[in-house]
């Protein structure tokens, strides 16, 4: 399916006359980014609350053909000025009162007051136009509430029948997990799966997955940090001609020091006068990076010259003294003196920064094959979970692993989606993991993956799957149940990492498997990321375990010192915010002892 593509209506008389900033309209932005990273936003807007206008800018919109959902946000309340939902109304073919429906009801799940919620959603032509509240939370909220239904409605109103026919299958077929969960009882005391070290992991994890051999085309504005799938060669020199590297004037040598003519002016991006070349005895006042005329050898920066005479209206030089003699090409980029004709600049496998984009700009490519990153799906798990912006039940908790590591990823130039919560029962996880594995190549979860009666992922996978789990304990601390696993699903390799549902535990098993997995999967040179030296500030007790230690390194006289955040639980996420660094404490086995303060340890950058 085709990416879907929205526009961001904003309804407010203070925000369009600027009396107020507009939240709700970039919260939404930020919310389509987070749960349809290949979407594109095609058009935002803000109008007062005025009829006509809404009305104006939904049929510009939507006449268009090119918006397949406009969101709109304000304006649904019981105000007399409140008239989205009645511009929507009058302008739309038809009504989709089952989105209107399911806003309101799972909003009324939050707040009694959502039944005063007035929303309207429709279809005009080819466009789907949904009004949302006009508040932070309740715009984020609702979206959220429609947010998986919308490819599938879009697929309708695109008349997508391959996709409608696609989705409906995997409905058809989504029948009740095979997993049974035990008598508390007789659930297992020991995990199956062998403890294996960190460099263990990380070796199955390449040796499991392939290398990236689909390719695609990209602007280079938006090839940041992708992998290059091809050779770039220049098609012509750089520069294309004898460029002056300084301000001053374009003499021959020949002539040496004195007093001097002034012919004209070059500037940058003139074309010089080719009709004779220079005389002797005569120069011409030259700008940084304008061509060289011909004749001229070698350029005199204007410090190194004395003005001697200028027209009446002091508008043009007209004889300049050299004071010191010029050398043979001096201050001259000669034709391809950076980049010659033909030759290879970037090779393929780079991964992109923004010098090579500087150096594709220079030869005009401007487009190039990279190779194609995997789409990324996650799913948090718990029957005590609760999104974020929701307010809080007794006994429950917010998903924060959801955006952290969204957010995390993103951080490392990867996109992911938010394929939902799974309540802790076997039906609900499977689903959830049908549904990501119907739409993404890489499905992440957080919890379920450790001892407990509730813990189904790995069951589900292998019984529901017949996924293969390459390993499920990993011998380090944060993140022992860390499970990597793969599956074939309607013919096509799925990889599966099921990380802890403990927030520090998630972040870092994200940072050591996750993001090299990642980097290997688009062919990437560098896949784990590098570690560095760094010297102790203070002690540091050793576990039985390896232990990555979150830490703050501070630069001193040419090195980086490590000191510890607090205290190092799992669960303990805001010690993330002090860290800019995952420090390698060896376990017991290793160093029996305690590290002391200006010891040397190794590290992992977390930027």
């Amino acid at each position: 399916m085709k990416p879907i593509r929205f526009g961001v209506l904003t309804v407010s008389d203070t925000c369009f006359s600027k009396q107020n900033q507009d939240l709700s309209g970039p919260k939404l932005q930020e919310c389509i980014r987070a749960s349809f990273p290949d979407a594109s936003i095609i058009a935002t807007r803000i109008v007062p609350d005025e009829k006509e206008m809404i009305k104006n800018a939904l049929l510009e919109w939507s006449s268009q053909g090119v918006m397949d959902v406009i969101l709109t946000t304000g304006g649904t309340g019981f105000a007399q000025r409140d008239v989205t939902p009645e511009a929507t109304k009058a302008i739309i073919d038809k009504e989709a009162p089952g989105l209107s429906y399911a806003i309101i009801s799972k909003g009324m799940a939050v707040t009694e007051l959502a039944v005063l919620s007035r929303a309207v959603s429709g279809i005009k032509n080819k466009t789907l136009i949904i009004n949302l509240p006009g508040s932070v939370k309740g715009a984020s909220e609702s979206f959220g509430f429609i947010k998986n239904v919308l490819k599938h409605a879009v697929a309708h109103v695109r008349e997508d029948r391959e996709t409608i026919k696609c989705d409906h299958k995997h409905i058809r077929d989504l029948s009740p997990s095979k997993v049974k969960i035990h008598q508390s009882a007789y659930r297992n005391r020991n995990s199956p799966y062998p403890q294996i070290d960190v460099d263990v992991a990380l070796a199955m994890i390449f040796e499991k997955l392939p290398i990236a051999s689909v390719t695609e085309c990209v602007d280079i504005s938006k090839s940041l940090c992708r992998i290059l799938a091809e050779d770039v060669y220049a098609k012509e020199p750089m520069p294309p001609f004898n460029a002056s590297i300084k301000d001053g004037y374009a003499v021959k040598t020949s002539d040496g020091a004195g007093v001097r003519k002034v012919r004209n002016v070059v500037a940058a991006g003139d074309v010089p006068d080719s009709a004779r070349p220079l005389d002797d005895d005569e120069i011409v006042s030259i700008s940084t990076g304008a061509p060289v005329p011909q004749g001229a050898d070698a350029v005199v920066q204007i410090e190194d010259t004395v003005l001697v005479q200028a027209s009446s209206d002091g508008s043009r030089e007209l004889l300049v003294e050299i004071k010191v003699a010029p050398k043979l090409y001096q201050d001259i980029r000669p034709v391809g003196s950076e980049i010659t004709a033909n030759e290879l600049v970037i090779h393929k496998g780079d991964a992109i920064t923004f010098g090579h984009i500087g150096v594709l700009a220079t030869l005009g490519k401007v487009n190039v094959q990279v190779y194609k990153r995997p789409q990324i799906g996650l799913i948090s798990t718990g029957n005590e979970l609760q999104a974020p912006h929701e307010e809080l039940k007794p006994s429950h908790i917010r998903d924060s692993n959801k955006l952290a590591l969204l957010n995390l990823l993103r951080q490392y130039s990867y996109e992911a989606s938010d394929c939902g919560i799974a309540k802790d029962n076997p039906d609900s996880v499977k689903k959830a993991l049908h549904s990501a594995l119907a739409h993404y190549d890489v499905i992440i979860t957080t919890g379920g993956v450790s001892m407990g009666e509730f813990d189904l992922i790995k069951n589900v996978l292998e019984e529901d799957f017949n996924a293969t789990i390459h390993f499920g304990r990993v011998n380090m601390k944060p993140g022992k149940p860390t499970t990597f696993a793969t599956c074939n699903f309607e013919g096509k390799l799925k990889v599966i990492f099921g990380l802890p549902g403990n927030p520090v535990s998630a972040m870092v098993t994200t940072i050591l498997f996750v993001i090299p997995a990642l980097r290997h999967l688009e062919n990437s040179k560098q896949k784990s990321l590098p570690m560095i030296p760094v010297v102790l500030g203070e002690q540091f007790t050793v576990d039985p375990r390896p232990e990555y230690v979150r830490v703050r390194l501070e630069a001193g006289d040419n090195v980086l010192t490590a000191y510890s955040v607090g205290n190092q639980i799992s669960s303990k996420i805001n010690s993330f915010i002090n860290a800019n660094a995952l420090m390698l404490v060896p376990s017991k086995l290793v160093h029996p002892n305690s590290f002391k303060k200006g010891d040397i340890l190794n590290a992992i950058m977390l930027n």
